[in-house]
């Protein structure tokens, strides 16, 4: 399985970015997509979740109601469209999969650097 994050970048506060997952090597179906982010000099975060099958969300209470998450399960890939950012959303994102019922992020991409300036 290779995730394959990208679309990082600078912006200024109160823009906005989409970053994107390649997710293949295998069928997703019964995975569980996610985004997580890591600061520096803090833990990792979780971002948001989406279901490959159905579809549904779930987001951080940081986050909610400003990014969204979502799929194209044709061209398997997962987005977070990331609007009015903040300088504290700067960090490096990360998509990761998890298999339902592993209650494990099996695998993750090798993340993407999103700096907001104030």
């Amino acid at each position: 399985v290779q995730l394959q994050a990208s679309g990082g970048g600078l912006v200024q506060a109160g823009g906005s970015l989409r970053l994107s997952c390649a997710a293949s090597g295998r069928t997703f179906s019964s995975y569980i997509m996610g985004w997580f982010r890591l600061a520096p000099g803090k833990e990792r975060e979780f971002v948001a979740t989406i279901r490959w099958s159905g579809g549904s969300t779930y987001y951080a209470d940081s986050v909610k109601g400003r990014f969204t998450i979502s799929r194209d399960k044709f061209k398997n890939m997962v987005y977070l469209e990331m609007n009015s950012l903040k300088p504290e959303d700067t960090a490096v994102y990360y998509c990761a999969a998890s298999m339902r019922g592993t209650g494990e992020w099996n695998y993750w991409g090798q993340g993407t650097l999103v700096t907001v300036s104030s």
